[in-house]
């Protein structure tokens, strides 16, 4: 298959994937029986916004307009197509009126932030000494450090977390226990509030450091004790190669390939995993925000998180397809 041919299938099977599980996403929420725009009403007038019910079911239907709501379901979605082109996801029930895509902007830095950076020292550190122990096995550390991470990878992360807090929070007290920084000071670029948010962020980083982390050791150390079978390592072993060479030139290099893929792979789910970890944690990303979305049926919003989560999966697998043969020369663009 040639390579314009290659790029073609690619581009076609990514498009008509994010396409399909763009209408899923629209269709799943709206199919609940519930009202959002009700239950928004609702608690106006529980708060003495609106006393009289005749007055109430006027602004229902006001916001009904508003959101498109007063449509068929098959206009909705033709109009919600047309707006997601231009980028326009709607008003936010939560933030009304600001548009739902100004609300995940605004929380999108936090959850890059923790996930970016825990995700890279957890695949890092795993890489290294999943390397390192494959390399030394069956020696003592190789014993207790595949022991412990297997361990540590069987933890969720969320349980992981609640131990965290329940061993840092409660009987050491050293770190805080949720938010992303103290409510005392203003967000701005000094020592004190980096200081802040490297403390709130401490606790969900490591959460997802030591679960991931372990199981990327375990895979790692898998993978290279399969490579050190190969004739190519004992003949490099026979030329009297120093170990820490072998390692970086001949195993980390093998187990690039398969880690990048299972990397990519796995973003979506540590994404959505982001969900649950930040609602523990009270943490300001796109996770505490669907949490709050979905209590409150905030169709748009939930559409947005859900949308960003499936396009950065599906993305990040459609430049890995891409590249490669880029990555590793023995893959070429045919079947």
């Amino acid at each position: 298959m040639s390579l314009i041919r290659y790029l073609v299938k690619r581009t076609v099977t990514y498009l008509l994937t994010l396409f399909i599980v763009i209408t899923i996403t629209f269709f799943l929420f709206r199919l609940i029986p519930a009202n959002p725009i009700a239950a928004f009403v609702g608690q106006l007038e529980a708060q003495g916004r609106y006393a009289e019910a005749e007055k109430a079911q006027q602004v229902i239907e006001e916001y009904k307009k508003m959101f498109g709501l007063d449509k068929d379901l098959f206009t909705q979605y033709v109009s919600f197509l047309r707006e997601l082109l231009r980028g326009n996801l709607g008003p936010s029930l939560i933030g009304f009126p600001t548009p739902a895509q100004n609300l995940i902007l605004e929380r999108l830095p936090w959850t890059i932030g923790l996930l970016g950076i825990s995700t890279f020292i957890a695949w890092t550190i795993g890489m290294l000494l999943g390397c390192i122990l494959g390399w030394k096995r069956d020696t003592t550390y190789d014993k207790i450090l595949t022991s412990t991470a297997l361990i540590f990878s069987q933890i969720p992360y969320y349980l992981m977390a609640i131990l965290l807090v329940l061993i840092f929070v409660y009987y050491i007290r050293i770190l805080p226990s949720g938010g992303a920084y103290s409510p005392q000071l203003t967000p701005g670029l000094y020592w004190e509030f980096v200081k802040s948010v490297i403390e709130h962020g401490t606790l969900p980083a490591l959460s997802l450091i030591l679960s991931t982390g372990a199981s990327w050791l375990i895979s790692t150390r898998f993978l290279a004790v399969t490579f050190l079978a190969e004739d190519y390592l004992h003949f490099a072993e026979a030329k009297g190669i120093k170990g820490s060479r072998i390692i970086k030139r001949y195993i980390l290099r093998n187990a690039l390939l398969p880690q990048v893929t299972g990397l990519s792979i796995n973003l979506s789910f540590m994404l959505g995993g982001q969900i649950v970890l930040e609602t523990i944690f009270s943490y300001p990303g796109i996770g505490y925000l669907f949490s709050i979305a979905i209590g409150l049926l905030d169709y748009n919003v939930i559409n947005g998180v859900l949308l960003l989560i499936i396009f950065t999966a599906l993305t990040a697998n459609f430049i890995l397809d891409i590249l490669y043969p880029l990555i590793d020369p023995r893959v070429r663009y045919h079947e």
